[in-house]
């Protein structure tokens, strides 16, 4: 079975430069909006007082492996498409597509279950202390609900896999428009404190799961086709979903246990109080990644159709060209961050219960800039090793570059040099950039690897 090429088809296939781009801006979009509304989170919260915005940092490592269950099973799906529509294998794609939505129900059933009941053991472990009640009136909310947030991401990302970023900005746009809105209602007019924020992001990503929903069995207009008649079981698209899906996931769980320790640095260096700075500081810090994130995102796609068509000339072109702009962008947005610090700081002291943590969070703004020029090239590295299918490269570049040298490198600049709480934000910075840089080196051996594979195998394909 075969279907005529959308204009999004035709972009995908085409100029990875300027597919990058329209992929890319679209996804810096939907990201600006989900990190308006984690800033919108921190700040509401942090009117209830120092405690309340711990708590939030306590439970953000967790919500980052909730959220990439559904990243992670989206990624192998969106990896998956990309490569099959590349190799114009229709039904393949569509049935790659059914298996992710199937996975998504099963895997979110298990680990609701296991979350919910283990939740005080794991808190108690992360050293959440004073701010338990808080972690726990939150979290069980959160954690409740994981299948909305494990769909969401699949879904997005089978719009993301087929060039469909319009769509797929909307949606996310309807979660972060309403928890915004729906954030101080809960929180201070209805009363609900901490649990109110909690309560308005479940309403606002049911919202968004039920507009995608619409499109795909609804609507029916998308280049997949997802009628419950085009699926057939296959282990092997299972097992290829998971190569992808799983080191995926394991990257998010990667960067919880990273916040774990290096929150438990934090204590220890100083009080819980360093945590909710350190919240507030990496909360800026996610807001300027977002391009980067934008860039990754498009050369998943971008280079799963590149691998899929073996064209070599694509997949080089897409992973250079990322980089380069990413390394453009980051520069422009890290002095921004450097030279406002100060103002930008400010935003998360509008209270008399939080205003002392103002100078703290500029101090850790300035230097935690320099991490956004960090990450470009070791980002759009493991993007490209998890668009042609190769995960497993992904999870090792994330685990050498975070969970070891940035763990290492910060406990050896705060303890070992005596720089206290700046020397656990430069040992971030460090290990972020060494680590990267290893996975830029593998990932051009990778390329050039793979272009000798296709002129020798594939010639008429890849010229």
């Amino acid at each position: 079975m075969s279907k005529t090429k959308s204009k999004n088809i035709e972009m995908i296939t085409g100029d990875p430069k300027k597919a990058i781009i329209k992929l890319a801006l679209p996804m810096m979009l939907s990201m600006l909006l989900i990190m308006m509304y984690n800033i919108a989170d921190s700040i509401w919260v942090a009117g209830l007082g120092a405690d309340a915005l711990a708590a939030i940092g306590f439970i953000t490592p967790l919500f980052m492996v909730l959220v990439g269950l559904g990243n992670g099973i989206g990624a192998g799906a969106n990896s998956l498409i990309a490569r099959s529509i590349g190799a114009n294998n229709y039904d393949g794609a569509n049935n790659a597509a059914l298996h992710a939505i199937v996975l998504s129900v099963i895997v979110s059933v298990i680990f609701t279950i296991i979350i919910e009941v283990f939740m005080v053991p794991i808190l108690q472990f992360m050293g959440a202390g004073s701010t338990i009640q808080y972690a726990m009136a939150y979290s069980y909310i959160i954690f409740g609900f994981l299948f909305i947030f494990v769909y969401s991401g699949v879904a997005s990302a089978i719009f993301r896999s087929e060039g469909d970023m319009r769509r797929a900005t909307i949606a996310i746009a309807v979660t972060a428009v309403l928890n915004i809105i729906l954030d101080p209602i809960f929180i201070y007019i209805l009363n609900l404190g901490i649990a109110g924020a909690a309560w308005a992001t479940i309403v606002s990503a049911v919202m968004s799961c039920l507009v995608m929903s619409y499109w795909i069995w609804g609507k029916k207009d998308l280049y997949l086709d997802l009628s419950p008649k085009n699926f057939s079981y296959s282990s092997k698209i299972m097992i290829d979903t998971l190569q992808v899906a799983i080191p995926s996931t394991l990257e998010n769980i990667v960067f919880s246990a990273l916040a774990i320790i290096i929150n438990s640095m934090l204590v220890m260096a100083a009080d819980t109080t360093a945590v909710a700075v350190y919240t507030a500081s990496m909360r800026i810090v996610q807001l300027a990644m977002i391009p980067l994130i934008g860039f990754g995102t498009a050369v998943l796609t971008v280079a799963g159709v590149a691998f899929g068509a073996h064209n070599y000339k694509n997949l080089q072109t897409a992973h250079s060209y990322s980089i380069k702009i990413g390394f453009a962008v980051s520069i422009i947005l890290g002095a921004i961050m450097f030279i406002f610090s100060t103002q930008i700081a400010t935003m998360f002291s509008y209270t008399e219960a939080s205003a002392s943590l103002s100078p703290q969070i500029a101090t850790a703004i300035s230097v935690l800039s320099l991490f956004v020029l960090a990450i470009p090239h070791g980002m759009m590295s493991s993007m490209m090793f998890q668009g042609v299918g190769k995960g497993t490269y992904s999870l090792l570049i994330t685990l050498l570059r975070s969970l070891i040298l940035e763990s290492v490198f910060a406990y050896l600049f705060c303890f070992i040099f005596g720089w206290g709480l700046t020397g656990i934000y430069a040992g971030v910075v460090f290990g972020c950039f060494v680590g990267g840089t290893v996975g830029y080196i593998w990932a051009k051996f990778f390329i050039r690897k793979f272009k000798q594979i296709s002129i020798k195998k594939y010639a008429p394909q890849a010229e």
